[in-house]
């Protein structure tokens, strides 16, 4: 399972933001305020100081906090909106299919809103073969998304081959973070 170094950071990122969000201390953080955690049954008070306009996490069954637990998974996952390409090919990669699949499914919960695709590769090949396999890459990730709940009007596909490069160099790293698909939402 090839993770791109961005991915990787990304993920590390919110692991931290999660178990750093989850910790208690039990002790006063401001005046007024305290994080409190009970023991047993009844949870913990989330932003909960002396006027009790806190949230207890005792107050919400398995299946609440299971789905809290899901709905924040999947706005994690949809905080990545790159998606890499092995070479000459616009076959999305297995580790992207998650990511993708939260990605359809916000659209479908919201049809109002646009997203563009964009599709690029990297230098190597002609122009035209290039915005070609870009344009492959942007329609392969819209068939997923509409196969996945999107709808075909929400979403915009283009194509910018070699043009836009994420980084410049000939290198396998420079080539590797080129060949990509990006979301844009609008």
């Amino acid at each position: 399972m090839n993770i791109s170094m961005k991915q990787k950071a990304v993920a590390m990122v919110f692991s931290l933001g999660l178990m750093a969000g989850c910790s208690s201390t039990g002790e006063t953080v401001d005046e007024g305020y305290t994080d409190t955690a009970a023991s047993g049954q009844d949870g913990s008070t989330v932003y909960g100081g002396t006027d009790d306009g806190g949230i207890s996490s005792g107050q919400l069954s398995a299946e609440e906090r299971q789905a809290a637990q899901e709905r924040a998974e999947m706005e994690a996952m949809r905080q990545i909106t790159t998606f890499y390409f092995d070479f000459d090919t616009s076959e999305i990669k297995p580790e992207a299919r998650d990511v993708l699949v939260a990605h359809a499914k916000f659209l479908a919960a919201n049809p109002s809103q646009q997203v563009r695709l964009e599709g690029h590769g990297d230098e190597r090949g002609t122009k035209e073969y290039n915005l070609a396999l870009g344009e492959r890459r942007a329609n392969a990730v819209e068939r997923f998304l509409i196969v996945n709940g999107a709808s075909r009007g929400q979403i915009e596909t283009v194509s910018y081959g070699e043009e836009k490069p994420a980084v410049m160099g000939s290198t396998d790293s420079a080539w590797a973070q080129n060949r990509r698909v990006e979301l844009i939402f609008q």
